[in-house]
This record gives C-alpha cells, sequence and structure tokens, in this order.
C-alpha cells in the first residue's frame, strides 16, 4: 500500500510538470503566431472602402472594387513597394449613407486602415466626408463627381480621380446646343431623389444659364427615390409637360435609369437620353438589351477597349491575370487607376506611409502621365486629378466612343 501511494504522488508530480511544460510551450507558440501576424500586418499597406455590394448599386461596387484589386494586383506579385503589399477591406452600404457611417469608423478605427479608396456613390459620400476629416483619414478617389467632393480650397483629406458632375453635364448640353441645335428648354432632366441627383441637376443648370436660359424653373425635371425603380410618375412628367422635350439629361442607377428609358420609349417620348457616368454603363447597357440604341454615357475614363492606351492595355493585362471572368467595365477601369495613381504616388517611399505622408506624396504628384491619352495634375490646391469626359454612345448592346460633333446623327 504504501508503495502505491508513493507511485501515485510521482504520478502526479510527473502529471502536473508535463502541464507546466505543455502551457509554456502553447505560450511560446502562441507569442510566435503573434509575432508572425504583426510582422505580416507591418508588410501590408491596409486600405478600406465603403460601398454597395448588393441592392440596385451593386454592380457598381463590384466593378469599382474589382478595378481597384487588379491595380494591386501586379505590383503585390512582384513583392509589394519595399516589402509592403497592398490589402483592401471591402465592407457593404448597400448604397445606403447610415450604413457608410459604422463602416467608415470600423474601417478607421478598428481595422486601421491607411486610406478609404472608392467608396461608390454621392449619399454615401456625404456621410463619409466628415469622418474622413474627423478621423484625418484619406478619402480617396470616391466614386462620384459631386461639388460636395470638390470644395475650394479642397478638404485636405479628399482627394479625387475623377470628372464631376457639372463637367459632365456641361459637356452635354454644350454638344446639344452648340452641334445639335437644341434649345436650353428643351432640355429635361431625370434625376435620383438625393445629393447625387441635385449634384447633377444643379450643375446642369449652371451650364444652361451659360446658354442663355432665363429662367431654370422652365426646365422639365422629374425625380425618383433612391434605390427603388418606380419612375412611371416620372414618365408621365415628361408626357405631361406642354414643352416639346428633345434630349433628357439623366443623374441615376442603372436599374431605374434603365426601365424609365424603355417605358419613355414605349410611351413615344421622342427624345435622345444621356446619362451621368454613375449610371454604370455595363450594367445599363445589359439592362437595355440590344433593341434600345442612340443612349449616351458619358465617361470619366477612356474607353476600355482603346488598346492604343497604355493604362488600357496594363488594366486588360492585369485584371485578366488577376481573375479572367471578371469584365473590364469602364467602372473597374476608374477603380483600376485610382490604384495606379495610389501606387505611383508611394513608389518613391523609403518609410512606411502613414495617413498624412500619403496625402503628401499625392500632393505632391503636380502634373503628370499615366497613359490615359491626358495630362493628370494633384496639388495641395488641386485635388481633382483628371478633368476629362468621354462620350460613348449605346449601339448593338454595347457602348462606344464617338465625338461630340457628331452627337446630332444620334437625335431621333
Amino acid at each position: 500500500m504504501l508503495f502505491n501511494n508513493k507511485t501515485k504522488q510521482i504520478a502526479v508530480r510527473l502529471k502536473k510538470k508535463s502541464f507546466v511544460t505543455g502551457l509554456v510551450l502553447i505560450c511560446i507558440c502562441a507569442s510566435n503566431c503573434l509575432a508572425s501576424t504583426e510582422n505580416d500586418q507591418e508588410n501590408i499597406i491596409l486600405l478600406g472602402m465603403s460601398t454597395a455590394l448588393t441592392g440596385p448599386a451593386a454592380a457598381l461596387g463590384k466593378n469599382m472594387l474589382d478595378g481597384v484589386n487588379a491595380g494591386f494586383y501586379r505590383i503585390n506579385q512582384q513583392g509589394g513597394i519595399n516589402n509592403q503589399k497592398f490589402k483592401v477591406i471591402a465592407l457593404d452600404d448597400g448604397y445606403e449613407p447610415h450604413l457608410t457611417v459604422p463602416n467608415m469608423r470600423r474601417l478607421i478605427d478598428k481595422h486601421k486602415v491607411l486610406a478609404i479608396i472608392g467608396n461608390v456613390g454621392t449619399p454615401t459620400a456625404i456621410a463619409a466626408i466628415p469622418i474622413a476629416n474627423d478621423k484625418k483619414t484619406l478619402l480617396f478617389a470616391p466614386y462620384s463627381g459631386a461639388g460636395v467632393l470638390r470644395k475650394k480650397p479642397p478638404d485636405r483629406y479628399v482627394i479625387n480621380y475623377r470628372a464631376s458632375y457639372a463637367q459632365e453635364t456641361a459637356a452635354m448640353i454644350g454638344a446639344l446646343v452648340n452641334h445639335a441645335g437644341i434649345k436650353p428648354e428643351e432640355i429635361a432632366f431625370f434625376t435620383q431623389r438625393d445629393g447625387y441627383g441635385d449634384a447633377g441637376f444643379n450643375g446642369g443648370i449652371v451650364a444652361l444659364k451659360r446658354y442663355g436660359l432665363k429662367n431654370e424653373y422652365s426646365i422639365v425635371h422629374t425625380r425618383y427615390e433612391r434605390n427603388t425603380v418606380a419612375v412611371e410618375n416620372s414618365v408621365a412628367d415628361i408626357l405631361l409637360s406642354s414643352i416639346h422635350v428633345r434630349a433628357i439629361i439623366m443623374v441615376g442607377a442603372y436599374e431605374p435609369s434603365a426601365k424609365f428609358i424603355k417605358l419613355a420609349k414605349k410611351n413615344g417620348i421622342d427624345a435622345l437620353f444621356l446619362n451621368v457616368s454613375f449610371v454604370g454603363s455595363a450594367p445599363l447597357a445589359e439592362s437595355l438589351g440590344n433593341d434600345i440604341e442612340n443612349v449616351i454615357v458619358t465617361q470619366v475614363v477612356p474607353h476600355p477597349e482603346d488598346m492604343s492606351l497604355e493604362i488600357v492595355r496594363n488594366f486588360q493585362q492585369d485584371i485578366a491575370a488577376m481573375d479572367p471572368v471578371v469584365s473590364p467595365t469602364f467602372s473597374a477601369m476608374e477603380g483600376y487607376i485610382a490604384s495606379q495613381i495610389l501606387v505611383r504616388s508611394l513608389a518613391s517611399f523609403v518609410e512606411i506611409p502613414n495617413r498624412e505622408s500619403i496625402i503628401d506624396a499625392l500632393e505632391d504628384m503636380g502634373e503628370f502621365d499615366m497613359g490615359l491619352g491626358v495630362d493628370l495634375i494633384l496639388t495641395n490646391t488641386d485635388h481633382q486629378a483628371c478633368k476629362t469626359i468621354w462620350p460613348t454612345v449605346l449601339s448593338k448592346g454595347k457602348f462606344k466612343s464617338f465625338a461630340w460633333e457628331d452627337i446630332n446623327q444620334y437625335m431621333p
């Protein structure tokens, strides 16, 4: 019995010793794993995006995200910048501002992103801007041409790639008046009832006044609610107007815009339909089908099939290498250009970029060439890199480039 008790005591001591040894080993492994994770994080340039991945504008968000990731793909394959690779955390806001706010805070406060890139939408941008300014975190290349993103002098923490909606609508109106012989009063507006629609409409009115419009209230302006396709009343507004509307400038999302065009044509509205870039050319063309033609979309990037341009060749190559299934759309190309500008701005960095130095790097770019066929510019007083508009027109289910001087041939 004594021998048995002693044996039990020895066994217990050995068991305790094994437990402590095992605990020490677990702690060492956990410490090593944590150190590995921290080292991995140090080798990542982490960026955030709050965008529409579900809902009526989902195609725009997904295309923009694909383009941004494609822009980082090659540089990551080559080891990154100073051994730092780019990574994007994308959170879905469904194109709803009340979801953008927590997404922005989560990306900045929890994930500690270096910057926000490629957010989609004007109403969501209106919600994101004060957070970016308050948190002193860059909001870069949002997919919106709204004036709220283009203050003068500019917000330090808001830097754009694309031309503004005011510039897009001004280009449309100039072509309609100068080349199609349309009077300002013969141009109507179909817009989304929010900051996005207001930005496009207000910019258009400013342009119309430059061409002699005396009374802005004489312009037919019909609206629909965001994230709906309730456009029947808008079609009725055009039909009931006493003015012969010859052109309709559209500031909307692709689903309601496509429905509006179809209903308008079905009900005998004989007008030219002109959309700003945010509509999304690829989903709009898919929604309209092959039977509807002579619908115009202004673009803020060159045509993604124009292989004469270096940026297009690189875009096509990189997006195919990243994922052959992804379509090289206008929206994806915008995301690609945005990420390429960011890569260019950080190319000469020898230290780890922070939230202030990345802005300094972008502002220091001055005038630069990204292979678009036009020069871009970023300075501390100019936070919009591109001012160029590329017009396209729908033909046989696809958008093709054309010259504004030829717009008359597309008039009904």
